[in-house]
Parts: C-alpha cells; structure tokens; sequence
C-alpha cells in the first residue's frame, strides 16, 4: 500500500473540513445577503422597457416589440356590471319605458336560463342621471363621479362582447381565453413570459374584496397557472394579520434554520429531480425559496403607515380597512411601485338580478372612488405611463328587465353581446370612447371588441405579440387567445 497517497488524502479532506468549519460563517452571510438582496452580486440589469431585453427572467429573453407597459393592474369587477347604469348612456331606453323590446333587436337571439319562463321583456333605462364630459364626449352615469373625472386618462370601450353566458364560464374566458377550467390566466402567461422584475415578490398577486356580503364566490381556476409550470400561478394576498397563509415561522423557528431545511430540502429536491426527471420539482423548490423572501418583503408591503392621510383621504374611508376593495387599490399601488408585474383584484358583488337600483349604489359607492384614485396616485408618482390599468367585468346586462317591472325596482339578466369596460395607462389613448351599441345597448353597431382581441391588446402593449407567445402541451400549441384575438390598434395612443 501507498501510504503516503493515504496521508496526502487524509490532509486534503481535513484542510477541506477546516476550510468548511472556518468560513462557515462568513459562507452563511453571504448565502443569506443573496436572498435579502439578491442583485448584490449580479451585473447591472438589463433595461426593462428597450427593444429586444425582456430581461425579467421569463421564457422571453426578447420582447417582440417595444412594450410601452411594464406591468398590469387588472380591476375585475366580478358579477357583470350594468352598463346601462355605469357608461353606456341609452336615453331611447328612457323613453320606451315598459315597451316590450322589438323582435327585431332581439332576433332570437340566446338568453339565459334563468329567463325560461319569462314571457315577456319590458325596456327598462337606468333610473340614474348621466352627464356628458366636455372634451371626451363621453356619458358618465352620475353612480360614477369619481370615473368622471379621470375621463381624459381612460380609454372607455362600450363594445366588448364575449362567448359566455353564465358567470363561471365567462370569468375563466375572460382571464384565460377558454371557457373551460385548465388554461393557465393571463397573469399566469405575462409571468413565465416576462419573469419578474423584483426577485422578493411573486409575479403575480390576486387580492379579493366583496361590495356586499351576498356576492357569488369565484372559482380559483381564474388565477390558475394551468399547464404551465405551478410557480406561476397567482399567489393571493389577503386580509389580516398574514397576507399570505402560513409565511410567518413556527415558534421556536428563526430564519438561519429556516435557510438550513430549505437548503436541505433543495437537496431532497435534487435527487428527486434525478431519479424522475418531473421538471415541476423546479417549481417547488422555487417556490420555497420565494416564501422564504416573502417573510421579509410582505410585512414591510402590508404597513400602511408610511402613507399620508391625504392618500388615505384619496381611496376612501375604506382603504383604512384590509380587504375592503379601496385597501386593495391602494396595496396595488404599492404592488406596483415594487415591480410587481401583474396585480389582479377581484371585486364582487354586481350580479343584479332584481332590486338593481339600490344594490349597484352599493356597488358603485365601493369601487368608483378607489378605482378613479389608483389611477390619478399612479399618475402623480410617474408611474401611469408604464401601467396598463384595466377595469371591467365579465359580460354585461339585458336592456330589458328581468322579473316584475316597477317605477321604482327592476332587475337585468346577464347579455354576452354588449357591454363595457376601461383602460388607462400603458400606451393607451386617453379620453377615448371606442365602439357603440345600437339605441336600445342590445347589438354592436360600430368597432367590436371581443375578449380574445382585448387580451391580445393587453399583450401587445406588454411587448408580445399573441400569435407568437404560446406554451407546447400535450402535442398542441396553446396560447392565451386561442386562435383569436386582434390588436385593437385604433386605441393605443
């Protein structure tokens, strides 16, 4: 035997265990300065907003175009508002008050089944006053002074229409371009598309509010990641002491070991990644380590008491109050000032069946002013012009009236063919009224908008172009508008 090859073997694994014992220390330090500050490291970053750089860590390495938005705040309001109520200004409807709507509007066309047993479809206009702006030309219902007023900032679009009919379906539709559960939501494709733009936050966050306790519950599917990878999928936030469940250690529990087990863990990982080749391991051990820097980044996010009163003041009484929908709003601000590339609020309860006129008050009263404010806070902090802020719902309702006809009370059924919703920011162009229904708001008579032309929009003003942004499954190229969808160029600034 060689001993001296032992010997020289021995030396080196014990000048390797000292090594190891003697800058432990310092090799914990800098384990840990990386995932507080995780670009202490790194080359400057590319730039986010040039052509040709995505740079966020997503699939895109290049943009398809110049972007003109960075991120996305996306305030759906669940339940299909009336557009009779809120933008889309029908005085006709006024004046045939009770008539039964012409067979020749309707034309047969499909209604719900919650309508089977009508027999007859009385026209009913909004019981509420609209004013017309001075310089947009736009109707803004007197429910919505607060829109009003940033009417020269928003592009209101009162020809959307979508495929769906039912309030499930048509929510999926609208935030994954299917009506069916299983395709991955939009906030789910900009994420592995475009990464993220600060490595301490998800890419994607959802916030949930009601306006009234009777609101419908909405499907999880909506902010799924689908059959992308899980790590995309949107992480809600919610109200109360932890916004995220079970982010905050276990008692007895510091960070340093929280670091050791996941350091393990990753190794568990590792090996399971071997033995099965399951490329969703990548997924989990993401999302372990953005939990962990989650339990510095979200406390500092979720205290508000860095803001003035007069911001407060701005939103609402209700932004006070977590989990109110002005609380959300203004945490979608701060979201966004974070480099959170997509932040998603869901706001429910505009699902008028009967007693409209009292209820959507209700509604109204809960969004029009943080909805307005988010927008002129954005604005005044430089940050509009690269975000694209959306606000609409996932179909509209009937200019007839649903149920027993009063001059006081009155219902709307759910209508796919017509209704409406706003963008700002992002490239948009601004005091702009695009699309028109016909006298009695029942038929499109001028610039379509279908959902998968409305995502497509979304996209492109992101730097992608639809057609080309798509994910292989199961021996199919999907994308998020199907085979759909259009630019819709003549509202972009």
């Amino acid at each position: 035997m060689d001993y001296s090859k032992e010997i020289n073997k021995a030396n080196y694994y014990q000048k390797r265990r000292d090594f190891l014992r003697t800058t432990s220390r310092g090799l914990g330090s800098l384990a840990l300065g990386s995932l507080i500050f995780p670009d202490l490291l790194a080359a400057p970053p590319k730039p986010r907003n040039v052509l040709n750089v995505s740079g966020g860590g997503g699939v895109l390495s290049n943009f398809h175009h110049a972007p003109r938005a960075k991120r996305v705040i996306y305030l759906f309001q669940s339940g299909g508002p009336s557009q009779f109520e809120t933008f889309d200004y029908k005085p006709e409807l006024i004046k045939r008050w009770g008539e039964e709507i012409p067979d020749s509007v309707r034309n047969g066309q499909r209604l719900s089944g919650m309508l089977a047993a009508q027999s007859s479809f009385p026209l009913v206009g909004s019981k509420f006053g609209f004013q017309q702006h001075s310089k947009t030309g736009g109707y803004f219902s007197d429910l919505m002074p607060y829109t009003s007023e940033i009417s020269e900032d928003i592009c209101m679009i009162n020809s959307m229409h979508t495929d769906a009919i039912n309030h499930e379906p048509a929510v999926i539709f609208m935030q994954t371009g299917s009506q069916q559960v299983g395709r991955p939501s939009i906030g789910s494709w900009m994420s592995y598309g475009l990464g993220s733009a600060n490595q301490n936050l998800p890419s994607f966050i959802v916030m949930l509010s009601r306006g009234k306790n009777s609101a419908q519950n909405l499907n999880m599917q909506a902010w799924n990641s689908g059959f992308l990878p899980s790590h995309h999928q949107g992480v809600r936030f919610r109200s109360g002491k932890d916004p995220v469940l079970f982010l905050s250690n276990p008692d007895g529990i510091d960070q340093m070991r929280r670091r050791s087990e996941l350091d393990y863990l990753a190794e568990l990982e590792a090996e399971q990644k071997k033995a099965w080749g399951d490329p969703e391991i990548d997924s989990k051990i993401s999302q372990y380590e953005m939990a962990y820097r989650m339990q510095t980044s979200v406390p500092e996010i979720a205290d508000l008491s860095d803001e003035p009163d007069y911001i407060f003041d701005m939103y609402g009484a209700d932004a006070r109050i977590p989990g109110t929908y002005a609380y959300n709003c203004l945490m979608a601000r701060r979201l966004a000032e974070r480099d959170v590339n997509f932040i998603q609020l869901y706001h429910m309860g505009w699902d008028q069946h009967g007693n409209l006129p009292s209820q959507i008050k209700i509604m109204a009263k809960s969004s029009d002013q943080a909805s307005a404010a988010l927008v002129k806070d954005l604005k005044q902090r430089g940050l509009l012009e690269d975000t694209l802020v959306v606000w609409g719902g996932e179909f509209g309702r009937t200019s007839f009236s649903q149920g027993k006809l009063t001059k006081e009370n009155y219902g709307r059924d759910h209508h796919p063919r017509c209704f409406s919703s706003w963008m700002a920011g992002g490239g948009m162009k601004g005091g702009t009224v695009y699309g028109k229904t016909d006298d009695f708001g029942y038929n499109i008579v001028e610039n379509p908008v279908h959902v998968h032309d409305f995502q497509a929009t979304m996209l492109h003003q992101l730097g992608i172009d639809h057609e080309r942004f798509n994910f292989k499954h199961q021996g199919r190229r999907y994308r998020l508008t199907d085979v759909h969808g259009h630019v819709v160029k003549d509202i972009l600034a």
